[in-house]
């Protein structure tokens, strides 16, 4: 950690959609995952309105294990993180621009069938929380 830094993000929203899970060339597991939070507020003329602000998310490892095995649409999820920005080249040659959450613990809050499954899951020090080397390139190509 260098000093006088910090890139920590803390979420607590609702999937979008079921995980999406790929595999590096090295054969490690991915998952993305985009989930909703909610901004309430009371506008000028005293009614109520509500935002709603969307984030990608990127699990390795067992983090995405636990995505790929629990969570599903509607899932109610806790992330913590670090922000990410990249950039890539789309097949039409426009560059677009990219901000995700490298996920370093989820923790799912319940499931669409109002069970909750008691998983969470926090990256080990003994696993990597980048993508690996064989990947990180490659991942810029790839637009999610």
């Amino acid at each position: 950690m260098s000093k006088g830094t910090v890139n920590k993000v803390i979420l607590v929203g609702r999937l979008g959609a079921d995980p999406e899970i790929r595999y590096a060339p090295s054969g490690a597991q991915v998952a993305n995952i985009r989930i909703a939070t909610n901004y309430v507020y009371k506008d000028k003329t005293g009614q109520m309105q509500e935002e709603t602000d969307w984030h990608r998310i990127v699990a390795w490892g067992r983090l995405s294990d636990v995505l790929k095995e629990y969570a599903r649409k509607g899932s109610r999820v806790y992330v913590e993180g670090r922000l990410r920005y990249r950039e890539y080249e789309d097949a039409n040659g426009q560059r677009r621009f990219v901000t995700e959450i490298i996920a370093t613990n989820v923790q799912l809050l319940d499931s669409p069938g109002g069970a909750r499954p008691d998983v969470a899951a926090a990256a080990p020090d003994t696993e990597p929380l980048e993508p690996p080397e064989d990947i990180a390139s490659e991942d810029e190509e790839i637009p999610f």
